[in-house]
């Protein structure tokens, strides 16, 4: 360590949109020397990913639901977290709180803020989360993934900094590699994902709208599709049926290896699926999950959509309950049957679309690069910068900060290089 380290503390709601770039910026503060902790809830300091060097402390995190009946009990687990935060401080005397969303970052950040420590907050989505929202005035700078944040008051303008989404090294060092060559004779690689946990709409339009393509198309198709374990079966029927090339599992350990051979990517607009794909340069057809709070992945497909390197579908609302649930009850089937006219509409939706884009093979590959022009590849080092900021006793740092003040200083596409070809 040098004589310029210091201390901060990340704090991160346990789900891997809040702590994948939490886990960036551990990496990166603690390449610069500094010391970081981890503030989460037990599902968190689970989550695979998290640096060896990371210690995670666990506190509790209040869930505040539309029940009002609910809030004691969540008001109480906030104090009670809050508590537990402060007197980590006084032991570990951080710099600065950063707090990327989710319950658990609501003590970590109170706690900071009544013990005179600096606090910044990070937003995934392109729209301010509920804590963020709640925090968002108190704090010392904001952090957006994007450009345009909803529900992000215009009041707060001055402290916010576009810094992007920090993403995984292994698929950040994909950036400078060309898109994959891709003709009118060769592979059409996709590749299928719906998250984590996969997204059953996916299992059931996807390979349907893939068999409505022009034979010429559908002829060079190979497809990686992530599934759920009681979709792999019936998927899998269903390609041999339509005689398509797919390999299908429920979770691929080498994502980034079969992003960086994809031809296009199919799947949901989680705030770590865009950053992904723009990073690498990679076209998308998006269908944004309609329960997501806020709609925030409708909001998050903007930026891309508007470049031109991707295409969105949305879902409608009525068939989320029986095709992102773990089961089929004899409803869930009853209201299947009843919805056959909306599944085939999307997946001919899936078609259209997929046609539009590799129709010629330039025009898949102008969308690879406008995909790649909406990346942010230095999320996690201008991340720390700002960070950096807060706490130090170099007046260098004080200076930095304010020459850095301005939105996304440091930001803006690299030209020339990637994804075109």
């Amino acid at each position: 360590m040098t004589a310029s380290s210091r201390h901060f503390v990340l704090a991160a709601g346990g789900t891997g949109g809040h702590l994948t770039p939490a886990f960036a910026l551990a990496h990166e503060l603690e390449r610069r020397g500094h010391h970081v902790a981890l503030i989460t809830d037990e599902r968190g300091a689970a989550i695979p990913g998290k640096p060896d060097f990371l210690t995670a402390h666990v506190l509790p995190a209040g869930r505040f639901g539309k029940n009002p009946l609910h809030w004691i009990k969540g008001i109480s687990a906030v104090l009670k977290g809050r508590g537990m935060a402060k007197r980590l401080y006084e032991t570990f005397a951080p710099s600065a709180v950063i707090g990327f969303g989710g319950y658990p970052a609501l003590p970590a950040l109170l706690a900071a803020q009544s013990s005179g420590v600096p606090t910044v907050i990070h937003e995934q989505n392109a729209v301010l989360g509920r804590v963020n929202r709640l925090m968002a005035g108190r704090v010392d700078a904001i952090a957006t993934a994007y450009p345009d944040v909803d529900r992000l008051d215009a009041k707060h303008e001055g402290k916010v900094h576009l810094v992007g989404n920090p993403v995984r090294p292994g698929v950040l060092a994909l950036r400078d590699e060309p898109f994959p060559t891709f003709t009118e004779e060769g592979l059409f690689r996709v590749l299928v994902t719906g998250g984590s946990q996969g997204a059953r709409v996916l299992s059931e339009i996807v390979p349907d709208g893939l068999a409505m393509l022009p034979m010429a198309l559908r002829s060079r198709l190979q497809i990686t599709q992530q599934c759920r374990p009681e979709d792999l079966e019936r998927v899998r029927t269903k390609y041999a049926e339509y005689g398509i090339a797919a390999e299908l599992g429920t979770y691929f350990e080498d994502m980034a290896a079969r992003l960086a051979d994809a031809h296009l990517f199919i799947g949901r607009a989680g705030a770590s699926t865009i950053a992904e794909l723009t990073a690498v340069g990679r076209p998308a057809i998006l269908i944004p999950l309609p329960i997501a709070t806020d709609d925030h992945q409708s909001a998050n497909v903007r930026e891309m959509v508007k470049a031109g390197g991707a295409r969105a579908i949305k879902q409608p609302m009525s068939t989320v309950a029986d095709l992102d649930s773990a089961g089929f009850s004899d409803k869930a089937n009853a209201d299947r049957a009843k919805q056959s006219d909306t599944l085939q509409r999307l997946a001919k939706d899936v078609s259209r679309q997929i046609q539009a884009m590799a129709q010629r093979p330039e025009t898949l590959a102008n969308a690879a690069h406008a995909a790649w022009n909406c990346g942010r590849p230095k999320a996690a080092s201008d991340l720390a910068d700002l960070v950096e900021g807060f706490g130090g006793a170099d007046m260098m740092d004080v200076i930095r900060v304010g020459e850095n003040n301005a939105r996304g200083a440091s930001q803006g596409a690299e030209v020339g290089q990637g994804a075109s070809s």
